[in-house]
């Protein structure tokens, strides 16, 4: 047998652990490249439609702390999908609501419903009709980073707008 290729395992793996190596940006993504989308995540394996949301708009916003009020920047980004659909009228949205770990399952599960509902309301305001809206809850059930702290958190308070026809 060829020591010298038992030699350059370790190296394969090493090299290979580090191609699929999350990065500290607090998305989870891998560290860019050709499906990199807006804040670095990952956009293999989505349909052409949300991989242009992603693109164009961007397809989540961000909550304050128990809250579901919208900020001046979740309303930027929420005008920007707003034109995306304008301009897709055969397009429809889930909107997905989501909590950080920290609450109860039946609060979170409340509260990521109000926040699917002001992106809802929002949408709605910007001329998008309510029959193309959907809205869901998952309360703490799908973080989008895992961590107890407040950059994790941070990052899984948030609203998804996601596209299906």
């Amino acid at each position: 047998m060829n020591l010298k290729f038992l030699h350059a395992l370790p190296a394969l793996f090493l090299l290979v652990a580090c191609e699929t190596a999350p990065t500290t940006d607090g998305t989870g993504a891998g560290a860019g490249g050709a499906n990199a989308g807006l804040d670095g995540y990952d956009t293999a394996g989505l349909s052409p439609e949300q991989d242009a949301l992603i693109r164009e708009a961007g397809d989540r916003v961000f909550f304050a702390l128990d809250s579901s009020e919208l900020t001046s920047e979740g309303r930027a980004t929420l005008t920007k999908q707003a034109d995306f659909l304008k301009g897709r009228s055969e397009l429809k949205f889930t909107i997905e609501g989501h909590c950080d770990e920290r609450g109860t399952r039946e609060y979170n599960l409340a509260l990521g419903e109000r926040r699917a509902n002001a992106v809802k309301k929002f949408l709605v305001g910007a001329g998008i009709s309510s029959s193309r809206l959907n809205t869901i809850s998952y309360g703490k059930e799908r973080p989008a980073v895992t961590g107890s702290n407040e950059e994790a958190w941070a990052q899984n308070r948030r609203g998804v707008s996601v596209v299906t026809k």
